[in-house]
């Protein structure tokens, strides 16, 4: 079974508990109590695979507070990044989380293959009250190598959900990348060793 794991990041107030809940319940609560983080678990079969899925829902921070991520990039394998479109001070906060997850890799934690990432604009129910356009984040997003949509948690259950399944399968696409590089590692360093050592067993 592989083990996938999802952190669900953005601003104070912007859905991040609530697209998770509506993702693994389909139900939606609009109040969560902010000041504690979650780990939240589930089973699901994707591509003929059995999946263990834990998604990280860390407690709200405040949008000028400062932020390190470095633990979330050392535990996650993708990131779905959450803002609200009828506020854009938390399109600000996307912005500066994505620019800290696609930073040059030295400066946190090496990865073989680029963290998948969502970027997401929730609360597309609210377009009356917009303050972000979707060409903004539609830009956001190709300019940082994501993938982008807006929807509405309180009101698209099947929307919050294949969102969830195309960032699991990016996921698993950057597993597969992983595993082909290690064996072509490996094959060349033993073809080095035998040119090597092979050579040698025949000269003695």
């Amino acid at each position: 079974m592989n083990d996938v794991k999802l952190a669900v990041l953005g601003g104070e107030g912007t859905g991040k508990s609530a697209l998770t809940v509506r993702f693994l319940t389909k139900r939606f609560i609009g109040e969560y109590a902010s000041n504690f983080e979650s780990i939240y678990n589930k089973h699901l079969c994707l591509e003929r695979k059995q999946l263990n899925l834990e998604i990280y829902d860390p407690c709200s921070q405040t949008q000028k507070a400062k932020f390190s991520l470095t633990s979330e990039l050392h535990w996650a394998d993708g990131f779905v990044i959450v803002y609200d479109i009828s506020d854009r001070s938390s399109f600000a906060f996307a912005k500066a989380l994505i620019y800290r997850i696609r930073e040059p890799q030295t400066s946190h934690c090496k990865r073989a293959v680029e963290s998948a990432m969502f970027l997401v604009g929730n609360k597309r129910d609210l377009c009356h009250m917009r303050e972000v356009g979707w060409e903004e984040g539609q830009k956001l997003a190709l300019d940082n190598r994501c993938q982008f949509c807006e929807l509405s948690a309180a009101e698209q259950s099947l929307e919050v959900e294949m969102m969830f399944i195309r960032i699991i399968k990016d996921i698993l696409i950057n597993f597969k990348l992983k595993e082909k590089r290690r064996p072509s590692g490996s094959k060349s360093m033993a073809k080095l060793i035998n040119n090597v050592f092979g050579k040698r067993r025949k000269s003695v």
